[in-house]
């Protein structure tokens, strides 16, 4: 789509301490979460007019120093919706089925512990009837609510930006369209009645939930970081698994990545993936092109 638009492109790998100085002759760059574009690198690149983020945050760039200088930051929060979503539920499935456990297990002790794995298993739990709670009930979480209604699962959300989101449900082959409207409330009403607690926002100056939150929490929850490291504190995590507040926690982003810390990944009730939410193939389409759509629209406008 680019080329098409008469924009050159280069896709060499430079390693990050080189970027300062490959980056001084283009105009636009691409990046998704982990490439840093702060100030300095913005101010040794004197031709970019355009930074386009593949992906929904954009805490990895300076955006308000960048747009001062007039250049064009976008980002593509609609491409991967989706499989953020779909991904908060695999966790959710994992863990209230005890999958993680099951999958570790059973390649060690399957042929001797069989009938004493099976039982464990049973002790599972079926989402239908659950109540989710979504922390930021943006696209993601407005998506998330989506597939949670299709559950028979209860919703409640917060955002303090959203004060109630119409949630549209089309039934594959039917022509009708169910409409369900969740009005937010306050993070008190979501950590006293969720089962599952998943959360959608960027990282904040503190954790949402650190140990002060985990007495106002259902006994049992699941809770499921899709968004970024640190949003979750993992040393709370650590202490309500072990106290039984916290039943399980799916854990796709980490402090201290790429490099998690050893405690987190050998937990037997935590699932585990590694910071793919939206990197499913469906995705990755869809945010190219959303992305080279932006970048084409802004060069057109000179």
């Amino acid at each position: 789509m680019l080329e098409a638009a008469g924009i050159e492109v280069i896709t060499t790998h430079y390693p990050a301490g080189e970027l300062a100085e490959k980056l001084k002759e283009f105009d636009g760059i691409t990046v998704r979460s982990a490439t840093q574009v702060r100030q300095s690198l913005i101010d040794t690149c004197p031709n970019l007019k355009v930074i386009g983020r593949g992906g929904v945050g954009m805490d990895n760039i300076d955006v308000d120093y960048a747009r001062q200088k007039g250049i064009g930051v976008y980002n593509t929060p609609a491409a991967s919706s989706r499989s953020v979503a779909e991904l908060v539920f695999a966790h959710a499935f994992n863990l209230s089925r005890q999958l993680q456990i099951m999958n570790r297990a059973m390649p060690v002790t399957g042929q001797t512990e069989f009938a004493k794995l099976k039982k464990q298993a049973s002790e599972g739990s079926e989402l239908f009837g659950k109540t989710i709670g979504i922390i930021g009930f943006g696209r993601i979480g407005q998506e998330v609510a989506r597939m949670a209604l299709g559950l028979g699962m209860h919703v409640v959300a917060t955002d303090p930006f959203v004060k109630e989101a119409n949630i549209a449900i089309q039934v594959s082959g039917a022509t009708a369209t169910l409409n369900v409207v969740i009005p937010t409330r306050d993070f008190k009403t979501v950590f006293q009645k969720s089962d599952i607690i998943t959360i959608h926002i960027p990282k904040a100056d503190k954790p949402v939930i650190g140990v002060d939150e985990l007495s106002q929490l259902k006994k049992g929850v699941i809770l499921i970081n899709t968004a970024r490291g640190g949003v979750f504190d993992e040393e709370a995590i650590l202490t309500g698994l072990a106290s039984g507040i916290i039943g399980g926690a799916g854990i796709d982003v980490f402090d201290g990545e790429p490099t998690p810390r050893l405690e987190i990944l050998t937990h037997p009730k935590i699932s585990l993936s590694p910071h793919v939410g939206g990197s499913t193939l469906e995705a990755q389409e869809n945010v190219g092109k959303e992305l080279a759509g932006l970048i084409i629209k802004h060069f057109s406008k000179g």
